[in-house]
């Protein structure tokens, strides 16, 4: 009898897990569509969305309303790639001190601006609600959703991030890279 119950509960974890792993992959063009926005690196997105995927099966009871499971997903995900940006934004402080900052200035501005390098200037709060907006085609209201953040809140940043876009873009902020 006990054998049973354990085999029960063995092949209902089984189903769960083959439902959890459905449910990631039918988003997972658009988790990696995010994740690559933060990194441009394939290696390192695809780790953003190992990550967010541990995270949200480690955490898959606190989702309450299985229909919100996209939002639900996508705010994990940005949350992984928001801690490595900080990880990474720390480490570079560190090896930065060792460096003359004569040195440091001269790399970044020998880099060629673009799009991507302006766009990573931008404050990494109106960053994400510019990657939802103009790179998943998100809503205003999908974004607040997601980041759980109120619509007003959502266009504040967007038009913010908008603004930096531009003075990064036409030069006009030569030393603002945050």
């Amino acid at each position: 009898m006990e054998n049973l119950m354990e085999i029960e509960r063995v092949q209902l974890a089984k189903e769960e897990a083959q439902s959890f792993i459905g449910l990631v992959s039918a988003q997972k063009k658009i988790l990696y569509g995010i994740a690559y926005s933060y990194f441009r690196s394939e290696t390192d997105a695809l780790e953003m969305l190992q990550e967010a995927t541990f995270r949200a099966w480690s955490r898959r009871k606190s989702l309450k309303d299985p229909q919100r499971f996209a939002p639900w997903i996508t705010r994990i995900l940005i949350n992984c790639c928001n801690d490595e940006m900080k990880r990474r934004k720390r480490m570079v402080s560190v090896k930065a001190a060792d460096v003359p900052s004569g040195e440091v200035m001269v790399m970044t501005s020998d880099r060629k601006l673009d799009m991507e390098q302006a766009l990573d200037g931008v404050k990494l709060k109106y960053r994400q609600v510019i990657v939802l907006k103009y790179y998943r085609d998100m809503t205003l209201t999908e974004i607040a959703e997601v980041l759980d953040k109120p619509e007003g809140t959502v266009k504040t940043w967007l038009n913010k991030g908008l603004k930096q876009l531009r003075n990064k873009m036409k030069g006009g902020s030569a030393h603002g890279w945050q």
